[in-house]
């Protein structure tokens, strides 16, 4: 067809489809169409080919679309068939691979800050603290209807301890801890650990599971990528898949008795943020979570009884790292004096439009609020107070040369904050940062890259000033693991999926150990408020804010999502907690 490019057929061809079904307006679709750089002529030889009868409409028809929910966690121009799920989700598996089609032991609620049993339905800890016990469900198959066992649990751990280059997304990090993986009986599994390792409960149970009575055969598990998935969560079967949409169906063998309540998952590609907001305003995604700006007119005003969202600050803590390497950033009195110059509540108001607050001085996101210590939350650096940034600075030796200040040796101080290209209330917020810090006498370019830039610059330290996440697990030890230990600590030049600031404390090491010795949570709280003590004194990272956690749902056809008012879990697609939200959506009215 003539008026698009080679590369958008396969995304005219889904959009037709969707004009087909009734799915997309006239209007919708001419937007869209212009979009991806259609001419108005080759829009109208499309539209006129959508009569009754056509081949474009009977084609549209080969999947119905009734009781099947459309979402998306991808940015995607093609999928890609691949539902490993001990590889990384989004980089080489596709969503929902894990929570959706292969399940963990238990399911970490935020908001409640308590575990969910889900194919264990109890665990405990030996006297020593050196064995773990899982007792799993009874009664739970796998999608092709053999039982689910202890041997899965065992197989699947053993399996990835004999391939350190399977990720999985949990066991790795705690692999180091674990002497072996045991089925006592075949309900029960056995995680004995070589040191006290409390914490490890946590990357244990999130760890998704496959059957043994499959995977043993698998030659490669690295390079398998497992195109007929059979696992024992809530949407394993693969109805459809082609390069723009693939359509997942109900597992015929699922545990929780009646769940779950829709027929499947539709899941078309996207390739930008943008293409997804426009998906989701013109009300054609059932569930997403994305960034949308002014959520409230751009979203909601469209259709108030029907299109809603929830941002809690639930997720990581978003900070400005300074490089602890490069000079004065290795001075925690000018990393203080940084904090103290940044304007949060301008970056709050204006790049993330109110929909998160001014983060604290534990670094800790909401979903540790009962865990602060009121005296550290309140630490003086992370209030906005140029006036009191000067003067740390001038007593660091940071003298003014003009309206920029230099180190002793006449060094100015002038640098590149480091951003994603695209992600615009990051961008906005280090525009925001850089006009702060000149007031105080440093020069600061924002430089964008693309999302594999940047991650690859900030992992290998190769940065001097940069914005970023945190690192967030079911326990404040994740965070300060990730922002100050040195089992977190490489050196430059080497990869690193945390501490990208390089900042490590024999203190806080002592702490972190102490933390996971003991299974005891009073003594792990006494711990935290050490922990937060003593990142308040040292600054290793500049908190900016709580990451919003995004979700956006339309109950035009399903109802029951998680939101403000029903806090069952998060709406989020990206959390772990999405397996609760697939088995209690319904059918509208149903």
């Amino acid at each position: 067809m003539k008026g698009f490019s080679f590369m958008s057929h396969d995304n005219i061809q889904e959009l037709v489809a969707s004009m087909a079904r009734g799915e997309v307006s006239r209007r919708q679709f001419m937007q869209r169409a212009a979009a991806l750089g259609v001419t108005a002529s080759a829009m109208g030889g499309i539209l006129g080919g959508l009569m009754p009868g056509s081949a474009a409409a009977a084609a549209a028809q080969d999947t119905s679309t009734e009781g099947f929910m459309t979402t998306n966690n991808e940015q995607q121009g093609t999928w890609i068939r691949n539902f490993n799920p001990l590889l990384p989700e989004g980089a080489s598996s596709r969503w929902p691979t894990l929570f959706g089609i292969y399940e963990p032991l238990f399911v970490w609620s935020t908001i409640a800050a308590e575990a969910r049993p889900w194919l264990a339905k109890s665990w405990e800890f030996s006297e020593d603290n050196l064995t773990l016990t899982f007792t799993l469900q009874d009664g739970v198959l796998w999608s092709d209807g053999e039982p689910f066992t202890a041997d899965d649990v065992a197989f699947t751990w053993n399996l990835l301890k004999e391939n350190e280059a399977l990720p999985g997304n949990g066991a790795r990090v705690v692999m180091p801890y674990l002497e072996s993986i045991e089925a006592v009986d075949e309900t029960s599994v056995a995680f004995t650990f070589n040191e006290v390792h409390t914490i490890g409960l946590y990357d244990i149970a999130i760890q998704v599971i496959v059957p043994e009575h499959l995977w043993k055969d698998v030659e490669d598990p690295v390079t398998y990528t497992n195109e007929e998935p059979v696992g024992t969560g809530p949407f394993t079967e693969v109805a459809r898949f082609e390069s723009q949409i693939f359509v997942l169906e109900a597992n015929p063998n699922y545990w929780q008795e009646g769940k779950p309540y829709i027929k499947g998952l539709r899941l078309p590609a996207f390739p930008s943020n943008d293409a997804i907001n426009l998906a989701t305003i013109n009300g054609e995604l059932d569930w997403t979570a994305n960034f949308i700006p002014d959520v409230e007119q751009t979203y909601v005003a469209k259709d108030p009884e029907n299109f809603h969202y929830w941002f809690p600050p639930t997720g990581a803590t978003v900070h400005l790292y300074l490089n602890t390497t490069v000079p004065p950033f290795d001075n925690a009195d000018v990393r203080k004096a940084v904090s103290l110059a940044l304007n949060r509540d301008q970056m709050v108001d204006i790049a993330m439009f109110g929909y998160t607050h001014p983060a604290d001085a534990t670094g800790l996101s909401d979903a540790f609020e009962e865990q602060k210590d009121e005296t550290v939350k309140n630490a003086e650096w992370v209030a906005f107070d140029p006036d009191r940034a000067n003067e740390m600075l001038d007593a660091a030796g940071l003298t003014m040369d003009g309206d920029v200040r230099t180190t002793a040796d006449g060094t100015p101080l002038e640098f590149d904050l480091n951003v994603v290209s695209g992600w615009s209330d990051w961008v906005q917020s280090c525009d925001i940062m850089a006009r702060n810090l000149s007031d105080v006498g440093f020069k600061v370019s924002v430089k964008p890259y693309d999302q594999t830039t940047w991650q690859t610059r900030v992992q290998n330290g190769d940065f001097t000033m940069s914005i970023g996440w945190s690192s967030q697990g079911s326990t404040v030890f994740n965070f300060y693991r990730g922002v100050m230990s040195s089992t977190t600590w490489n050196e430059i030049g080497t990869s690193s999926g945390e501490n990208w600031h390089r900042f490590k404390s024999e203190e806080a090491d002592a702490l972190l150990a102490q933390f996971a010795a003991t299974s005891d949570p009073a003594e792990q709280q006494e711990i935290s408020v050490q922990l937060q003590q003593l990142y308040a004194e040292n600054a290793p990272a500049i908190p900016l804010f709580p990451g919003p956690q995004w979700g956006e749902f339309n109950t035009q056809r399903f109802e029951g999502f998680p939101s403000e008012e029903d806090p069952y879990a998060l709406l989020s697609t990206y959390s772990t907690e999405r397996g609760v939200v697939m088995t209690t959506v319904k059918p509208k009215g149903s």
